[in-house]
């Protein structure tokens, strides 16, 4: 097993597949980014391997993430392979959801067991603003072809940024309301490399329950400690709300996860410095027994927790897109 010097066990493991991406999102990604070269990311059959280590050693989900992570090509057969893997309880996915029209039901019939669709506004010309790109048409049928294809529940990730996208909580709540949706608010994290984040721009997680529940009543979930959203759900409602106070009320006592990027680092923390390199063992001829000291030397350094607003925090080099939403 993977238990850090703080008693957590590491259970979850996010694995990036790409840097690249259609968006530009504002708080992920710079309008001219350099993306890292084709031979650096590692290959299918290297991140199978990866993960079968990581499974023997307790690992027992996975999640896909980018960049934007249907943006690699024929990823569905990497989904195909790692949901064949024993012991893997499940296989998941964070999308922009462009690509879903096209590729939801090939995912599902590959094995994917779960979508995370980001979407931060409903309005066409704020979320050009946001993503400077002009696919609010494709992203919406790209959850409607979730919903056809099976998907169930499907996550819509929110990052709520004060005077961004903060009017539509509401808006966006609603939708858990009429829809089998789970909706989840993000408090906005400082991973933009210092572009765009600035404390005055997080909305707390508080804050955004008190205004959804103005709306409805709400009745609280149990919550999974382990698990980054507080759950709630309107008493009328066919799906759910989550909040993920990443900012406010940090959940790292409980952290569960590792992270994988695309070129094969692994970190241990999503605002974490230290990287540890399995992609060298990988291409250097190790054995998975290499492997699997990667992974044990990385919990074995895991911090406590993160140091946002307090001092000595240092934010991440890498921005989200390289490091894996």
């Amino acid at each position: 097993m993977l238990v850090d010097r703080f008693g957590r066990r590491a259970r979850k493991l996010r694995i990036s597949v790409t840097d690249r991406c259609n968006f530009r999102c504002v708080y992920c990604m710079p309008e001219d980014v350099a993306f890292m070269d084709r031979e650096e990311l590692l290959t299918f059959e290297e991140i199978e391997r990866v993960t079968r280590v990581a499974v023997r050693l307790g690992i027992e989900k996975v999640r896909l993430t980018g960049g934007e992570p249907l943006a690699r090509r024929d990823v569905e057969r990497l989904v195909e392979r790692l949901a064949a893997i024993p012991g893997l309880r499940s296989v998941s996915m964070t999308t922009n959801g462009y690509f879903l029209p096209a590729k939801a039901a090939a995912l599902k019939r590959a094995g994917l067991n779960g979508l995370n669709i980001s979407l931060d506004t409903l309005d066409p010309d704020r979320f050009l603003l946001l993503t400077r790109r002009d696919y609010l048409r494709e992203v919406l049928a790209g959850l409607d072809a979730a919903l056809a294809a099976g998907f169930a529940p499907i996550k819509v990730n929110m990052v709520v940024m004060r005077g961004y996208n903060d009017d539509e909580v509401e808006t966006f709540a609603l939708l858990a309301r009429t829809r089998p949706l789970v909706v989840r608010f993000i408090e906005f994290m400082p991973l933009d490399n210092g572009n765009v984040w600035n404390e005055r721009l997080v909305v707390p997680a508080r804050e955004i329950i008190e205004r959804i529940a103005s709306v409805a009543p709400l009745e609280p979930l149990e919550h999974d400690p382990s698990e980054p959203a507080r759950r709630w759900r309107f008493r009328d409602g066919q799906g759910e709300i989550g909040v993920i106070a990443s900012v406010t009320e940090p959940f790292c006592a409980h952290c569960d996860r590792l992270r994988l990027t695309a070129d094969g680092k692994i970190r241990n923390c999503l605002f974490g410095l230290d990287e540890y390199d399995v992609r060298a063992v990988l291409r250097g001829g190790g054995s998975d027994e290499d492997i699997a000291a990667v992974f044990q030397e990385a919990v074995a350094n895991k911090w406590a927790g993160h140091l946002i607003n307090r001092a000595g925090f240092v934010k991440p080099e890498r921005t989200m897109h390289a490091i894996g939403g």
